[in-house]
């Protein structure tokens, strides 16, 4: 089946953004007195808004409901986006719009929808993508496939038809699930454990690798489809 779409993560593919995640975490564990850890964070990552705050809310001993969890943090990371806190990755947005002008591209984030539309916005790149979803749309978060299933679903494709490009363990756990092929970028802070990065069919050491394969693979399944057909 040829690849005929792309599939980005947000957090650690297009932005420098996981620490800030962790750092609003931690900020928010503390105000009860707990200590949130390395651990906590391993657990959470990949989870949708609504299963990390639920976890977050607990963990804490937080007497607030999930939700004002969830708005608590969010609001942290946007405040961090709007003071540059969380900048595009080397080379991000060359990968973006080269890609994006060979083949419909989406992204399937863990972040909240609102978060995921003010840094597409911050950076000038919401026209580039198709759709985007965030898992907090999808019944399951990663490393579950569901977001990724629903990114495809949304470019009228299958996950078999798309590549995927991924940072984190169960982030590339999900789009392989769905069926993607997955080019992995691994996060230098959190990297990907070996049973997940296994699952990636590319792994590269920064975004302007990154484009060169999306593009060398795109570009290979196009000469192959027209080589298979009539003339």
């Amino acid at each position: 089946m040829a690849l005929a779409a792309v599939v980005f993560d947000m957090d650690g593919v297009l932005v420098d953004s996981e620490h800030l995640w962790e750092e609003n975490w931690i900020a928010y564990a503390a105000r009860y007195g707990v200590e949130w850890t390395a651990e906590d964070t391993s657990t959470v990552q990949g989870m949708s808004a609504p299963e990390w705050a639920a976890y977050l809310a607990k963990r804490s001993g937080s007497p607030e409901s999930p939700e004002a969890v969830e708005r608590a943090v969010v609001d942290g990371m946007i405040a961090a986006v709007d003071a540059g806190r969380a900048p595009l990755l080397p080379d991000a947005d060359t990968m973006v719009i080269d890609v994006s002008a060979r083949v419909p591209i989406a992204l399937a984030s863990s972040a909240p929808r609102r978060l995921i539309d003010a840094v597409l916005a911050t950076y000038g790149l919401t026209d580039k993508f198709t759709a985007t979803v965030s898992s907090a749309e999808v019944p399951r978060g990663k490393p579950s496939p569901d977001v990724y299933l629903e990114a495809a679903a949304r470019l009228g494709r299958k996950g078999e038809e798309c590549l995927g490009v991924e940072d984190s363990s169960n982030g590339i756990r999900a789009a392989a699930a769905a069926g993607l092929t997955v080019v992995a970028l691994p996060n230098k802070t959190y990297p990907p454990k070996p049973d997940a990065l296994a699952l990636a069919s590319a792994v590269a050491d920064s975004n302007d690798a990154v484009r060169r394969i999306l593009l060398d693979r795109l570009a290979s399944d196009t000469d192959n489809d027209a080589v298979g057909r009539p003339a």
